[in-house]
């Protein structure tokens, strides 16, 4: 679910935090990054159960987070709109109902902004399908079907162009942005594409496959996929500024690939800790951040380097990094918020 907005009306990456219900819980709470001074200030709030992903939306300056607690049938899941400076939640979303019997809702996961459109758009995993609401209302607009597992979603505005990946058909799913229409779909066989992002000017696509460690790279010229080999367990990928350089987060390997994509090779690989699960680019200092859920850590990577500028503890088992404006977005799954919230973190990637 990822791509990292560079201007406005460009593709934002989906990948998101996830919230589910209970409007006004979001009181603010601060701390600091563990052997670092006051300059990396951490800031932490509690928002509900269920955290998944945040995509954020500088149409609106608004952080969008998806939540969904348990197993099916899922009743508790929402699409949370956030203000991104005081991390207080200014609206609650609630999914449709699928099962009136149960009270089972569309529970939203993975989360992507089309500021072009002015919609948000999620994945609905336990349904097998993606969804789109208003930025506007929230109002929910489609519901759009056959997408097995699906995990993360990226929003390609300049070319009208929605995908997600489905884990278990090994599958990219293409949607037109302005109809809401299924336009294509690629299938790898044998491979679980997780994490999406894109190169925003020509358009490329580039998914994660946990289960063949490799990226799966889409352009529009190309007949077939192109495969490049990766770290050990790749599960999110982001990209850099100038679209040359990929980063994928190595859950198995427990830290970060920096592959050459021209060469289709891996140039560096970057131990973050425990668990890598989510990585995000920094525009502004060409870092990048790494989410470690079971490291509980979120490390910054100087990928030129290959070296690790600094480590920031988070709550237990911190799920998504989305960086915006100089910022990173970190939401866990630790329960240790009021009433077995889970958290959003805040800390400035630049210091």
């Amino acid at each position: 679910m990822t791509s990292i907005r560079r201007s406005r009306r460009t593709v934002t990456r989906a990948t998101a935090v996830a919230v589910a219900i209970a409007a006004g819980s979001a009181t603010a709470l601060t701390g600091t990054a563990s052997a670092h001074s006051s300059d990396d200030t951490v800031k932490v709030a509690p928002l509900v159960k269920g955290l998944y992903q945040s995509s954020y939306s500088e149409r609106n300056n608004v952080l969008w987070a998806t939540s969904a607690v348990g197993r099916p049938p899922v009743t508790q899941s929402a699409l949370l709109k956030i203000d991104p400076r005081s991390l207080k939640v200014e609206k609650t979303i609630v999914p449709p109902v699928t099962d009136a019997a149960t009270g089972a809702v569309e529970a939203v996961y993975g989360v992507a902004v089309d500021d072009e459109h002015n919609t948000v758009w999620t994945t609905n995993t336990r349904n097998n399908t993606v969804s789109v609401y208003s930025q506007r209302t929230g109002a929910h607009l489609a519901t759009l079907p056959n997408v097995n597992h699906a995990r993360d979603v990226v929003v390609d505005e300049r070319h009208n162009t929605v995908w997600a990946s489905a884990f278990t058909d090994g599958t990219l799913v293409a949607f037109d942005s302005r109809t809401l229409k299924e336009k294509k779909r690629i299938t790898v066989a044998g491979s679980g594409p997780t994490g999406l992002t894109l190169n925003e000017k020509t358009g490329a696509l580039y998914a994660a496959d946990l289960n063949g460690d490799q990226l799966i790279e889409v352009t529009a010229k190309s007949k077939a996929p192109r495969l490049i080999p990766t770290g050990d367990g790749p599960i999110a990928v982001a990209l850099s500024k100038n679209g040359k350089t990929a980063y994928t987060a190595d859950q198995t390997a427990g830290g970060v690939s920096v592959i050459d994509l021209k060469k289709g090779l891996v140039t560096k690989s970057v131990p973050t800790g425990a668990g890598a699960l989510s990585v995000a680019d920094d525009d502004r200092t060409g870092n990048i951040v790494v989410v470690n859920r079971t490291a509980a850590t979120a490390t910054v990577v100087n990928p030129k380097k290959g070296t690790v500028v600094r480590t920031v503890a988070t709550g237990a088992n911190p799920n998504h990094v989305q960086i915006t404006d100089g910022f990173a977005y970190v939401v866990d799954k630790s329960g240790a918020g009021l009433d077995g919230a889970d958290q959003i973190h805040r800390f400035r990637v630049t210091r």
